[in-house]
């Protein structure tokens, strides 16, 4: 069984292993509440993932060490998992679905674990894991559904209560593990305090099952949110999430993909999908935290550089940043001109401009100017639009 004796316990085993990770002040991120981010992205591989995978290998018997461990991932858990195998001279072997992202495969393999990759996403990977396990007599280390891995985790629920006793709501990814330990220390150790679950809305395995009251499984999961990206809750997370979790919420990609941004701009703090999934509920007032002194727990930083690009244009999108205008007109000498004279009076920036002739069957002195503008919010793309519009031009 969990107990706080047990999260004590595994902070202490963890002491000279793991990084107490800051918890950073951030008021832009919503200006009514008061943000703390509980920054696990800085934690040593990159997650919160070690703290759960060290603890529990701590506690395998000498002949259980010796027989080697295996384990599946998306990722963090792979890193974690590699890492704290080495530092306790254990072999390990991790099965990663093949669409993980190629920086978490190539750091599991440079923390030294052997890798198997599954086509398929994690569910994949988990029963061909234990398929190995079987054959090799491994020892299998569960990314969230173990106690003594829950334990882990939940010594990050003691350091927040550590760093900030008077804190009145604390926003989790769910995975399962995570928020499995961190919400059964808060609330033994303070049940007053509010503990809200963020699943991506293309994965809510978690918030389904919580309530439909029973553990269900997906069909399929679809989000850049690759580390929360789970079909079906395990027995142990279930039953703590349903104990000790107040609320559970889903956000979209695009408003992680937001939250993800401004993690960059304004607090100069890379996360991965999963780990803006609490920045993101707080930003989009997901969850009741109106006057709140609120923590959100930024549970991972390995994003893979390739699809950042794409994470950041997406953010920009969803935050006002940037907009695309189509807009109809005369095809006359001057119309460029006017419509980027307007533009740029209000402050607007052209980064792309597309024109061209209308269609057969269209007014044959008919164009089309698509421009592409870098803007402040929503309310400065809505100024351009009625400045354009009450100049006469048609935006389609």
């Amino acid at each position: 069984m969990l107990t706080l004796d047990k999260i004590y316990k595994a902070s202490h085993v963890l002491r000279s292993v793991i990084r107490k990770t800051d918890l950073i002040h951030a008021p832009l991120v919503n200006p009514d509440s008061e943000i703390y981010l509980k920054t696990e992205n800085l934690q040593i591989t990159g997650s919160f993932k070690v703290r759960g995978a060290y603890y529990m290998m701590s506690q395998l018997t000498e002949e259980e060490k010796a027989r080697g461990v295996i384990a599946c991932s998306a990722g963090n858990h792979a890193q974690g998992v590699a890492l704290a195998a080495a530092k306790n001279h254990i072999k390990s072997l991790i099965c990663l679905p093949d669409g993980a992202p190629i920086s978490k495969v190539e750091a599991t393999k440079s923390y030294g674990a052997e890798v198997c990759m599954v086509n398929g996403v994690y569910d994949d990977a988990y029963k061909k894991a234990l398929e190995l396990k079987e054959e090799k007599n491994y020892t299998f280390v569960h990314p969230f559904d173990n106690e003594d891995v829950i334990a882990g985790q939940g010594t990050i629920g003691l350091e927040i209560l550590e760093q900030m006793p008077d804190v009145e709501a604390v926003i989790v990814p769910i995975g399962g593990g995570l928020i499995s330990g961190v919400a059964f220390a808060i609330k033994n150790l303070n049940p007053n305090i509010k503990v809200y679950g963020v699943q991506a809305s293309g994965a809510p395995s978690m918030r389904n099952s919580i309530r439909d009251g029973k553990i269900e499984c997906l069909d399929h999961v679809s989000t850049i949110a690759d580390g929360i990206a789970v079909k079906e809750p395990g027995e142990h997370t279930f039953q703590y999430v349903s104990q000790y979790v107040d609320e559970i919420v889903t956000v979209t990609d695009d408003e992680i993909s937001a939250a993800i941004l401004a993690l960059i701009e304004r607090q100069k703090l890379i996360a991965e999908g999963a780990g803006a999934a609490s920045v993101a509920a707080a930003m989009f007032n997901k969850v009741p935290i109106q006057g709140k002194k609120t923590v959100c727990l930024v549970s991972g930083g390995n994003i893979d550089v390739t699809i950042l690009s794409r994470v950041i244009k997406r953010g920009l999108i969803k935050s006002g940043r940037t907009c695309q205008l189509n807009i109809a007109l005369i095809d006359k000498p001057g119309q460029l001109k006017g419509v980027s004279q307007i533009i740029a009076d209000l402050g607007g920036n052209v980064i792309s401009v597309h024109h061209e002739r209308a269609n057969e069957g269209e007014d044959v002195n008919g164009c089309y100017l698509r421009v592409e503008l870098e803007t402040r919010n929503y309310e400065h793309i809505a100024q351009i639009r009625k400045a354009l519009t009450d100049a006469g031009y048609s935006i389609e």
